[in-house]
């Protein structure tokens, strides 16, 4: 089974269509709430993925690389991150969008993220950086049709558009799990950060669902940061700990995977953190928590 690669040619998905420490709370600091706030209420509805589960049979979805990238909802007009707050893209990057939602990912490539995020959170673009910038669409939000129709409705969309920073996502079917599992090490020993799995029949319906899913070798969540825990012993006067909320209100505190500049400079209360983990307590709270990077406005 071919590796998906985010290929220069949007044609080939139609192709492919032819044939997803628990804290000591006393030592919390309570947060600011005019900091600590729910996303805009501007916020466009999205499809959002749920975990995959280990030995279900892949072969009732469209697989896809999971982009290492910044989310990005054009909606006829304008391009906005998750939050809904706006993306300052070049115009001649905006003028060349069709006049249709589009949802994908702001991309340079793998490993890439932390340069990505800088480039286009700037609130004067830069033109030369945004030339380096591709756009991955994979899906068209609020269009009809089950996914396969709407990837394939893409794919001609994006060929016609000839930009050569505007793909579709390659997709491709599997058979089963075993042919899953080897695409996931595949993709991630060449440095890729997993897969997504959008159900092949599944209508476009925004939130959470099984229509879409992801899957990496060790899972990640988000989480808000509430306060900065003082450190102990050599992290004596920076950041020890983030104390984090949950989208469902329990707390934790995560003390690993930061190096010590961002110890001394850590994300900010309010901000939006990704983070992996093993597993989860019964209670829902992540087991080994290692923090991965701050989310940004998207």
């Amino acid at each position: 089974m071919t590796q998906p690669e985010p290929g220069p040619s949007p044609l080939c998905l139609a192709l492919l269509l032819g044939g997803a420490f628990a804290p000591t709370l006393a030592c919390a600091v309570a947060a600011d709430p005019a900091v600590v706030q729910a996303p805009s209420a501007s916020a466009p509805a999205l499809m959002h993925a749920k975990l995959w589960q280990a030995g279900a049979d892949p072969s009732a979805y469209w697989v896809s690389e999971k982009m290492d990238g910044v989310r990005a909802f054009w909606d006829g007009h304008s391009l906005r991150f998750r939050s809904g707050l706006p993306i300052a893209a070049p115009d001649w990057f905006t003028a060349a969008l069709p006049k249709m939602a589009l949802d994908g990912e702001l991309w340079l490539g793998r490993g890439r993220f932390d340069e990505l995020s800088g480039i286009v959170r700037r609130q004067m673009p830069v033109d030369a950086d945004w030339r380096t910038v591709k756009y991955m669409v994979f899906d068209l939000p609020g269009a009809p049709g089950a996914f396969s129709e709407r990837a394939q409705r893409l794919a001609v969309v994006l060929a016609g558009a000839q930009h050569v920073w505007l793909h579709a996502v390659a997709q491709q079917s599997l058979a089963n799990s075993a042919a899953l599992q080897a695409l996931l090490l595949r993709t991630t020993q060449a440095g890729g950060e997993g897969l997504m799995l959008h159900r092949a029949n599944a209508l476009w319906s925004p939130g959470r669902s099984d229509a879409l899913l992801k899957l990496k070798l060790q899972p990640d969540d988000e989480a808000r940061v509430l306060a900065h825990l003082p450190g102990k012993g050599r992290h004596a006067g920076r950041m020890g700990a983030l104390l984090m909320e949950m989208p469902d209100g329990q707390r934790f505190a995560l003390g690993t995977g930061f190096t010590d500049a961002q110890r001394a400079d850590p994300p900010p209360v309010g901000s939006v953190v990704t983070y992996r983990y093993r597993d989860r307590t019964p209670r829902g709270l992540p087991k080994f928590a290692s923090f991965l990077r701050v989310r940004g406005p998207e």
